[in-house]
């Protein structure tokens, strides 16, 4: 019987199925309803037999296709139109006067004209295209920069730009044509041409960008402040920054030019460097080669507010020598923008809230005119000269945050929300 049984154990492989004796299965008859497939079998009992047809066919048997990876999603869309050809006609006439604004009729914003639904989280600043009047740009902490056709009959969001991948807080158009700054928390501020929907340029720093502006004379240059108290002139023809202006200072909240772009003034959270006499500086930029290096150099002038409030806003205006700095005790103070750069201790525009929001303020194109925006969601429209309040729109739900006047239509403001709406008053 043992020889008999050694002959059975030493069968050939070419045997289609294997002997009896090895059929025989002692597990309980409890367990019999768990069989797998011979060949799932095969590979989980060691020693088992397998028939060369069996092996054939496992051969055979392709290896699952390696997982794809999941397509990212574009940072453009478009999902309307850029273009002005479907805007009414008595707009688009408006658009297309060129004349100055301090010519035109004293008008004043009363209506809504349009809700801009689109952001998902609060927005950051908007701000009018000055080639392209039909367009408003906006910034949001949802990581997206949207482009609106104000007053299109059909799609309103024209497209939505997804190249930043964090709250983006500044946006701003260039004067050359469809080009769009905008810088956020991703430590970069990024060039974008609309028209064709790609980068330009990405300028990457080593703190958050929370703010920018163009040079008024010369669009190739920007500066732009962040978090760390860095203040940087940037060349986008080169992506560098040709100068740094550091100065200990806290996050710089705003900076904007004056004097035709010889000077500018540089505000800072005063909460952060406790030392109020940062609050607001101004800097002298003086051209030390010719223009075509853009290497500019700084000389500090003078801090010209002391007093111990964080100022999330500075705007020159249009016409005088003067600017003024939304102030976080709830008013916006002026200034002189000539030496000895003197605060009026006389004149202030106070009824709005500022309420530790970064509420921004803006003059008409008439400079006859200052709208800033409030934390109860309305829209503060002050007489430039009077300092007193000629208007107020209930606007928002939440903090009003932005207000922006048209560039051509003088009675066209718009603003933007933490509750993520733009609205257009006319």
């Amino acid at each position: 019987m043992d020889l008999l049984c050694n002959a059975y154990s030493n069968a050939s492989d070419y045997d289609e199925e294997p002997p009896k004796r090895h059929r025989v299965c002692t597990l309980p008859k409890r367990h019999l309803h768990f069989a797998s497939p011979p060949s799932l079998l095969d590979h989980q009992i060691p020693g088992r037999y397998v028939s060369k047809r069996q092996r054939t066919l496992m051969a055979q048997t392709p290896a699952p296709p390696p997982p794809q990876p999941l397509p990212l999603p574009s940072p453009f869309t478009l999902s309307g139109s850029l273009s002005d050809a479907d805007i009414p006609h008595n707009i688009l006439s408006l658009l297309k006067c060129k004349a100055n604004g301090h010519q035109r009729p004293n008008l004043m914003s009363e209506k809504l004209s349009a809700t801009l639904q689109g952001h998902t989280k609060a927005v950051n600043a908007i701000h009018w295209s000055p080639t392209h009047a039909h367009l408003l740009a906006s910034a949001g902490m949802d990581h997206m920069v949207c482009i609106w056709n104000v007053w299109s009959k059909n799609q309103k969001k024209a497209c939505v730009l997804n190249f930043h991948n964090a709250a983006v807080k500044d946006v701003k158009w260039s004067k050359q044509g469809h080009f769009l700054l905008s810088c956020g928390y991703d430590c970069t501020s990024r060039l974008i041409d609309v028209e064709k929907g790609v980068e330009s340029q990405v300028l990457r720093e080593d703190q958050i960008v929370g703010v920018m502006k163009f040079h008024p004379d010369n669009s190739n240059l920007f500066l732009s402040g962040g978090s760390k108290g860095h203040i940087k002139l940037w060349d986008v023809r080169t992506g560098k920054a040709v100068h740094n202006y550091n100065r200990n200072l806290g996050p710089i909240l705003d900076v904007e030019f004056i004097m035709d772009g010889k000077e500018f003034i540089s505000s800072s959270d005063v909460a952060q460097s406790n030392i109020s006499e940062n609050a607001i500086i101004v800097w002298d930029v003086l051209r030390q080669v010719p223009l075509s290096n853009q290497v500019f150099t700084m000389i500090l002038l003078n801090q010209v507010y002391a007093e111990a409030f964080t100022c999330p806003c500075v705007r020159r205006h249009p016409f005088d020598s003067a600017f003024v700095a939304q102030s976080n005790g709830n008013y916006v103070a002026i200034f002189t923008t000539t030496p000895p750069y003197r605060l009026n201790k006389y004149k202030r525009y106070e009824s709005h809230r500022v309420s530790g929001f970064p509420i921004k303020c803006n003059f008409s194109l008439d400079g006859k005119k200052l709208a800033s925006g409030s934390s109860d969601g309305s829209i503060y429209l002050y007489d430039y000269q009077s300092a007193k309040v000629v208007k107020k729109i209930k606007a928002h739900d939440e903090a009003c945050i932005d207000v922006a006047f048209h560039p051509v239509i003088p009675n066209v403001i718009a603003s933007c929300s933490w509750d993520g709406s733009i609205l257009v008053f006319e």
